[in-house]
């Protein structure tokens, strides 16, 4: 405990550099993960009690792409989440579930719309899990509704009610991976750290890895803010120790034995960070201060795992900026990572 405490107290300076982004973001424009947050309000729940979770309606969006509802009773009502399928769906094979960032939309993943997901798992033998809609909510189980965000119970629906559902009717082998980008990033690592063993890999793109007292809470806090939600009912009060019990860097050790891929870029603009690929000048004057931000932050989970001997793949590019042509090419760079974990558990 004592050399966690003094990670905290050496990282603190620069993960204020990650705070200071995401207020900007807030202040200025949309960050260049995000939807639009005015006027938001969560779908309502549902009228009938949902007794045991249940796929109770598919609708394809193309013959290997499909919109999956799934009553949930942690969530209070039918979620949608869409499925990508193998060309042979005649084997058994793993699931790869991928989270979106703060803007996620109510209708449809970021992955499929602005990172190419479709195309690149196109000749992937996997079933891929993306989710939908839950903005500004880091996918975790709430304390307490909240009167903008609704309920939110992702971690109870991601790990124990949506995974048996998946495999048993999409032919899954039982090994998982998963990833994210931006506040999916820090959730997916928060998943993994809290449910170890459940994923075979894991690869976070661009994300903070504290919601500890201090930095890493106002970083969490201020994410939920933006879409006109209430932290406290996330984790509680400042000093609630449900904070710690989400904090990746506190828990790193939950890690050991499940393969890790970290990305940033160092918010220096790039090669992508050109009209017609991004949002100008948006990508620059938000997703380059947030990317500096979530560099600093890669670095200091890296710097956490090396300590712990915990073995991870880290890339932390010296350009680019928050935004998707960069999280599209670290899904590419990642994948032999997560195909080898997910090859060797089986």
């Amino acid at each position: 405990m004592r050399d966690i405490r003094r990670s905290w107290v050496v990282s603190g300076a620069v993960l204020a550099t990650c705070i200071c982004a995401s207020l900007i973001g807030v202040a200025s424009a949309q960050p260049p993960d995000s939807g639009s947050s005015g006027g938001y309000h969560a779908p309502p729940n549902s009228s009938a009690e949902l007794a045991k979770p249940a796929i109770t309606g598919i609708e394809p969006i193309t013959d290997r792409w499909i919109r999956v509802f799934v009553a949930s009773p942690a969530m209070r009502r039918v979620v949608q989440v869409q499925v990508l399928l193998p060309i042979d769906r005649s084997r058994s094979r793993p699931t790869l579930y991928m989270l979106d960032g703060r803007g996620a939309p109510e209708n449809e993943s970021n992955w499929t719309s602005s990172g190419h997901a479709v195309e690149f798992f196109a000749d992937k033998d996997i079933n891929v899990v993306l989710t939908v809609g839950g903005p500004a909510n880091l996918y975790t189980d709430w304390q307490n509704p909240d009167p903008v965000l609704g309920v939110n119970r992702w971690e109870t629906f991601l790990t124990r009610e949506l995974p048996p559902l998946i495999e048993s009717r999409f032919n899954g082998d039982g090994h998982r991976a998963i990833e994210g980008v931006s506040m999916g990033a820090e959730a997916a690592m928060m998943l993994a750290v809290r449910n170890p063993r459940l994923y075979q890999a894991v690869a976070a793109h661009s994300g903070c890895y504290t919601v500890a007292p201090g930095p890493g809470q106002l970083q969490a806090r201020s994410i939920v803010e933006t879409y006109g939600g209430n932290p406290e009912n996330m984790f509680g009060p400042l000093d609630d120790p449900d904070w710690l019990a989400h904090d990746v860097l506190a828990h790193a050790d939950g890690l050991r034995g499940t393969a890790v891929y970290l990305s940033s870029g160092s918010g220096i603009p790039g090669e992508h960070d050109a009209p017609g690929q991004v949002e100008l000048p948006d990508a620059i004057t938000v997703g380059g201060p947030l990317e500096a931000g979530a560099s600093v932050c890669t670095a200091a989970l890296a710097a956490r795992l090396a300590r712990l001997q915990i073995p991870a793949s880290v890339n932390i590019r010296p350009r680019g900026t928050h935004s998707w042509p960069y999280w599209a090419d670290e899904m590419a760079q990642s994948w032999p990572l997560i195909d080898q974990a997910l090859v060797a558990g089986n």
